[in-house]
């Protein structure tokens, strides 16, 4: 009995120990070959997951990576996942996921828009069940997800965007030339955005928000405010990042987590790199579709693929046309690393590529 007391005592410092030791708000910007998965962990040791990564047969290898990272984070739990909207590279991974580790609040943005035989099945058959035990939300925008010292507050979804500005917010001097793209009645204009402050940090997470919602979010009035980190919408396509919002925002370092072929678009690229007060952008793959043209140095670019190439090309390729015939983007099924950012509350924060152990630290703003 002593012994047993014993081992619960030490079990218990252990845990205490480890929550009273973590004091920034980490952010794990997960590889899952150009589908998206961002992890972040309050102080509290709280945690959000924002989408769940592919499905299919890269479902279980995605699933690995997501577990790999709330195991590095100290979690046995996943408080709330958000879907950002339900495309398969954003929700197919969720089930594997869910298998593995409790999820205790499911949050999407209400009713799919873009019937799909595979996405319609799964909300028929597969999702209820995963949140049956748990809790289901349908996000608006103003609502505020439980993070112990961090506001985690929604600001778009379903179309739907915050009425009142964040603080920061005001005109927005980038709406002067801003044109309309074609309407996307896709998906990804239904996007669950999230805005993060802690501290005096603030970053934001925006799914894959597409250049109209931006927009209509932004114009005239910029309801976002400024941030210190976006995590870049899309992948980096040039459907979305549009300067009415990556400018506006002025973020001092981006993270895009882009596949080898898929985001980082010359367009995108441009949008970044010009942004106001950007001091650097770093990226999950190098991105043949913007070739050593407009991508960072290596230093910044968390994974390989498992077969390189013995040259990076200097110009972009063209993106192959989508469909059964389009030749395969290079694989990458082995060791993946995450993007990490270490949050305080002062503003400042250290981003770490994992892959090869490159940190920079970003000072707190005077």
């Amino acid at each position: 009995m002593r012994r047993l007391l014993t081992l619960l005592l030490v079990s218990f410092c252990v845990v205490f120990v480890s929550a009273q030791a973590r004091t920034t708000l980490d952010i794990y910007v997960i590889d899952v070959e150009g589908g998206n998965a961002t992890l972040f962990v309050a102080p509290s040791g709280q945690s959000l997951l924002i989408d769940t990564g592919n499905g299919g047969a890269a479902a279980q290898r995605d699933g690995d990576r997501i577990l790999a990272a709330a195991k590095d984070a100290g979690l046995s739990q996943i408080d709330h996942l958000i879907t950002t909207h339900f495309h398969g590279d954003h929700y197919g991974g969720m089930e594997n996921v869910a298998g593995r580790i409790p999820i205790k609040e499911f949050i999407d943005h209400g009713p799919n828009v873009q019937p799909a035989a595979a996405t319609d099945a799964f909300l028929k058959d597969v999702y209820p069940k995963l949140y049956a035990s748990s809790k289901h939300t349908a996000a608006k925008p103003g609502d505020r997800i439980e993070l112990k010292g961090v506001d985690a507050r929604i600001v778009a979804a379903a179309g739907q965007f915050i009425a009142n500005p964040l603080p920061g917010g005001g005109k927005n001097p980038y709406c002067a030339a801003y044109k309309q793209k074609d309407p996307d009645p896709s998906e990804n204009a239904q996007s669950v955005g999230t805005h993060f402050t802690f501290g005096k940090f603030r970053t934001v997470h925006m799914g894959d928000l597409t250049w109209n919602k931006e927009g209509e979010l932004m114009c005239p009035t910029n309801r976002l405010g400024t941030v210190d980190l976006y995590i870049v919408s899309h992948h980096g396509l040039n459907i979305s990042n549009s300067e009415v919002l990556v400018h506006a925002l002025s973020p001092r370092v981006a993270i895009m987590n882009n596949g080898t072929r898929k985001g980082g678009q010359p367009d995108s690229m441009k949008v970044l790199h010009s942004s106001p007060g950007l001091e650097d952008l770093w990226q999950m793959h190098f991105s043949q579709l913007s070739g050593q043209e407009y991508t960072v140095p290596g230093l910044f670019i968390a994974n390989n693929t498992d077969e390189a190439l013995t040259a990076m090309p200097v110009a972009a390729i063209t993106a192959p046309a989508p469909g059964p015939g389009a030749a395969p983007a290079p694989a990458h099924n082995g060791q993946a690393y995450w993007i990490k950012v270490s949050a305080r509350e002062d503003g400042s924060f250290t981003v770490t590529n994992t892959r090869n152990g490159f940190s920079k630290t970003y000072a707190a703003k005077k």
